[in-house]
């Protein structure tokens, strides 16, 4: 795999009501930021990691280049697309800031398919479209999608080849958005599973879908 083709996006910029505001990214979980959790993974995908959001030390701290949102208030979606036209790569893998459990060996798969342009992680509640690689080209069928008020990130963007890749570690796609999902990652911390790669199924091509449908 070659690095400097594929940059990362680590996406932040949602406000975290529930948890008080606090940068989610800050959180400890293991003695650790999960900021910090995610680059030990993230700096063996990509060289060049930047974050989409507001403006904070913690990631400047960090050396990280910091992208405001080009369409505020459009969730996720939002974020995927300002990524996308702001990334200095062709492809760029999209995580969200408030995942703790990463795992190397499932994002080296995402970033390996480089035949498609959306590779996503499907686990047993579907399509996972914040731990997914996008191309460029998607860009402008997400940005017709926000135009007209279209925010739902898990609908992937049509008109491309689609490759999604199976993973049943439901750990890897836990987020932080409550104090309870605080409270649990930082219970399941001492007993996290090791990376599994046989637990990765292989990709499944789905098939170009027409823009208008």
């Amino acid at each position: 795999m070659n690095r400097r083709a594929l940059a990362v996006a680590i996406l932040a910029g949602g406000r975290a009501r529930r948890l008080g505001g606090v940068n989610k990214g800050a959180l400890e979980i293991g003695g650790a930021a999960i900021v910090d959790r995610q680059l030990a993974v993230l700096r063996s995908v990509a060289s060049d990691i930047f974050v989409v959001g507001g403006p904070d030390p913690l990631w400047t701290a960090r050396g990280l280049r910091v992208v405001p949102d080009d369409i505020t208030g459009a969730g996720p979606l939002g974020g995927i697309y300002t990524a996308l036209v702001h990334s200095p790569a062709e492809r760029t893998l999209v995580v969200g800031c408030d995942m703790p459990f990463l795992a190397a060996d499932v994002l080296h798969r995402l970033a390996s398919i480089d035949d498609a342009d959306v590779v996503v992680a499907r686990s047993d509640r579907g399509v996972e479209p914040l731990c997914a690689v996008y191309s460029r080209a998607c860009a402008a069928e997400i940005r017709e999608r926000l135009a007209r008020g279209a925010y739902e990130a898990s609908t992937l963007p049509a008109g491309v080849r689609v490759v999604e890749v199976g993973v049943d570690r439901a750990l890897v796609f836990l987020n932080v958005n409550t104090p309870h999902d605080y409270e649990r990652a930082k219970g399941l911390v001492e007993r996290q599973p090791e990376p599994d790669e046989d637990r990765i199924t292989t990709g499944r091509a789905r098939p170009m879908t027409d823009p208008a449908s």
